[in-house]
C-alpha cells in the first residue's frame, strides 16, 4: 500500500488520537444482553508471497497451493486480487474449500466500481459481485470499498445512494481517502452518522504521511483497520503496542470484532510484526490467535 507512504519518518508523530467522542456510546449500544467471544481477525492484502517458500510456505509448493497454507498462518485475508476482476463461482468455491473453519476473506469490491464508475450506476457490477462473494458463506467477512484518492465529499449524495442500494446481506466496509472528507469536523461527523445509520464499517487507516485518515470513530461493533509498517522500524512495534492497547479498550467497551490487515513492502517482515501484535493481544485481552510460524521443511536424504 503506497497511499500516504513517507521516506522519512523522523518527523512523523505515529501516536494514535484519542477515540472519537461517538465512539464509546456506539460501543455502549452495540453490547449483546448475552456476550459473546470477542473476535480478531488478521492478515495480508495477498496470499502469494513467494518468499514465504522455504519459511512459512513448504519449498516445492505449486501456486494453487499458496491459499491452503496462507490460511494456516493466517485467520484473515484482505482479497485484493476481486479489485481487479469478479470471481467465477467455481473460483469462489476452490478458495473456500482451501481455508479452514474460522477464516475470515474480505474482498475488496471491483476498481470498475469504485475507481472507473466512481459509484455511478453500478448495479450490473454490484450485483454479480454480490453474488460471488456470497458463495464464500461462513467464511465472507467484510466486503472493502476503496473509494479513490480523487473522489471527495462533492460525491457524498453518490455514495449515501450506492451504501443505500448496498445488499443488505453483505457487509460492507468504506475506506475515504480524499483530505477533504476529513477537513472539516462538521462534514466528517455527518458522513460517520450516515455509515453507522446504515451500518456500514469505516475503514481506519494507520500510514505515515495520511494521520488524517486515522479518525478513531467505530461507525460499528467492528473495528476495521488497515496497517501500513515500515520494514521493522522501531515505530512499528511502538504502533503495534498502541494499537492492541486501543483493541483491548474497545473490547472492554463492547467491540465484537476486529480486522487488522498488515501491509509491509517486503512481505517477509509481516509474518515478524505479526508475533509481536498477537502475542501483545493476548496479554491484553486473553484472545488466542495463533501466529504466523516457521514449519518444518522435508529434509533431503544423505547417501552418508
Amino acid at each position: 500500500m503506497d497511499f500516504g507512504r513517507l521516506p522519512d519518518l523522523r518527523y512523523v508523530n505515529f501516536g494514535l488520537p484519542p477515540d472519537h467522542p461517538d465512539t464509546a456510546p456506539l460501543l455502549a449500544r452495540a453490547r449483546p444482553a448475552q456476550p459473546q467471544p470477542p473476535a480478531l481477525y488478521v492478515g495480508c492484502p495477498i496470499w502469494t508471497n513467494k518468499d514465504w517458500l522455504g519459511s512459512y510456505f513448504p519449498l516445492g509448493i505449486k501456486e494453487p497451493e499458496y491459499l491452503h497454507y496462507y490460511a494456516r498462518q493466517f485467520n484473515s485475508l484482505e482479497l485484493n486480487t476481486t479489485h481487479y476482476r469478479i470471481p467465477d463461482a467455481p473460483t469462489v468455491r476452490r478458495w473456500r474449500a482451501a481455508v479452514g473453519p474460522g477464516f475470515k476473506f474480505c474482498p475488496k469490491l471491483p476498481r470498475s466500481i469504485s475507481h472507473e464508475r466512481e459509484l455511478f450506476q453500478t448495479d450490473d457490477l454490484v450485483v454479480p459481485f454480490a453474488r460471488a462473494i456470497e458463495e464464500m458463506q461462513d467464511t465472507l467477512g467484510w466486503a472493502f470499498l476503496q473509494l479513490p484518492p480523487h473522489l471527495g465529499p462533492e460525491h457524498l449524495p453518490r455514495l449515501e445512494r450506492f451504501l443505500l442500494d448496498w445488499p443488505a446481506a453483505v457487509p460492507l466496509a468504506v475506506e475515504l481517502r480524499h483530505p477533504r472528507w476529513f477537513a472539516d469536523r462538521g462534514l466528517a461527523d455527518a458522513v460517520f452518522a450516515t455509515l453507522e445509520a446504515l451500518n456500514k464499517t469505516l475503514v481506519i487507516t494507520d500510514v505515515a504521511g495520511r494521520r488524517d485518515v486515522l479518525p478513531m470513530r467505530l461507525t460499528t461493533p467492528t473495528a476495521f483497520v488497515r496497517f501500513n509498517g515500515h520494514g521493522l522500524h522501531s515505530t512499528d512495534y511502538q504502533r503495534a503496542d498502541a494499537w492492541a492497547e486501543r483493541l483491548a479498550a474497545w473490547y472492554a467497551q463492547g467491540l465484537h470484532a476486529a480486522y487488522f490487515f498488515i501491509h509491509q513492502r517486503d512481505v517477509r517482515h509481516a509474518p515478524i510484526w505479526t508475533q509481536h501484535f498477537l502475542a501483545r493481544m493476548r496479554e491484553l485481552t486473553g484472545i488466542v490467535v495463533a501466529p504466523p510460524a516457521i514449519i518444518p521443511q522435508a529434509v533431503q536424504g544423505s547417501l552418508f
